[in-house]
């Protein structure tokens, strides 16, 4: 059988200026340069963390001191399409940015153009369910969970995001949940949103939950919030930085830079399917447009993405543009 590529992107915020240009141009050009599309067009499968809700409606959520409010026009879900994503993740701190109403646009908008959608739903039963891809006869699971805020987590019958507060370790319900992934799929990819922002590397307890995700049946773990990119300690991407974006730049962190990673599997048939390798393609995120990064930003990003890796005794090698881990 053939290997199965599965990209993987981090924060992916496409309202605030992203979403006014997507508003004049709801095209995939408008987002990636022709390069990075053609290397997600080539994967077999495309998950993303969905930073945002996708709506015309609803009103900003009503928090004391919340500075940020992210919302994408409806376009934007074809968008996505096209540019090849699958399934995206809403267990996020934005998924609820303009209310309940907007909410359920973005799952309605997402369902038509053939997204699938985990981490957010009406109750807390479809929030936490997981979604099935499939690509060559292999079986993906992919959960989505965050572990912020707490206001925006779903009730028995109340619409939300899949919360856990994995601060006091992971909840029984979430390891149940990967451990009956694991018995419906091949592959179980786990896209946690935890952690603090502008992080140079992944907390205690994002370590601990890790640890406990992998023994539940967890087969990849693919972490988001941080907006700056961590190291991998086995199989675990601890945060895969930005996507796209029209955030200010902390000069230290360099959040403009970024990685796209690229899993590949293999086996000697589905039910066997493991995580083989890892490529992670160095990004440069302009101000609502990405690009792959070149020259000196390439080497930043090579230097941190290896020394990162380097401190959970993982080894990163270079083929061509590519850093890549190898688990074979």
């Amino acid at each position: 059988m053939a290997p199965i590529t599965v990209a993987m992107a981090g924060d992916t915020m496409l309202g605030r200026g992203v979403g006014e240009r997507l508003a004049q141009a709801p095209e995939p050009a408008t987002l990636l340069s022709e390069e990075l599309r053609a290397i997600v067009a080539g994967a077999d499968l495309f998950v993303a963390n969905l930073e945002c809700c996708v709506s015309g409606r609803g009103e900003p959520w009503p928090e004391p001191g919340k500075p940020f409010f992210f919302r994408a026009p409806p376009a934007t879900a074809d968008v996505l399409a096209e540019l090849g994503v699958d399934c995206v993740t809403l267990a996020n701190n934005h998924a609820l940015d303009y209310g309940y109403d907007a909410l359920v646009d973005t799952r309605d908008l997402l369902t038509r153009a053939g997204v699938r959608a985990v981490g957010a739903g009406p109750d807390a039963a479809a929030a936490r369910a997981f979604a099935v891809l499939e690509a060559g006869g292999v079986r993906l699971a992919v959960i989505g969970v965050t572990d912020h805020p707490e206001g925006f987590a779903a009730g028995g019958d109340s619409p939300g995001v899949a919360y856990a507060d994995l601060g006091h370790g992971v909840p029984g319900w979430l390891a149940d949940l990967v451990a009956r992934a694991a018995g419906e799929a091949d592959v179980v990819l786990v896209t946690p949103h935890w952690g603090p922002n502008m992080t140079s590397g992944p907390p205690r307890h994002v370590r601990r939950a890790a640890a406990a995700l992998l023994e539940a049946g967890a087969t990849v773990i693919a972490g988001h919030s941080a907006h700056v990119f961590h190291g991998v300690a086995g199989r675990v991407v601890h945060d895969m930085g930005d996507f796209i974006d029209d955030y200010a730049v902390d000069p230290g962190l360099r959040n403009d830079l970024g990685l796209l990673f690229l899993l590949t599997l293999d086996g000697p048939d589905p039910a066997s399917y493991r995580p083989v390798r890892l490529e992670a393609v160095p990004l440069y995120l302009d101000y609502c447009h990405t690009t792959a990064a070149r020259g000196e930003q390439w080497r930043w990003i090579h230097d941190r993405y290896a020394r990162a890796c380097a401190e959970f005794g993982t080894e990163v090698s270079v083929s061509g543009e590519r850093l890549v881990v190898d688990w074979a």
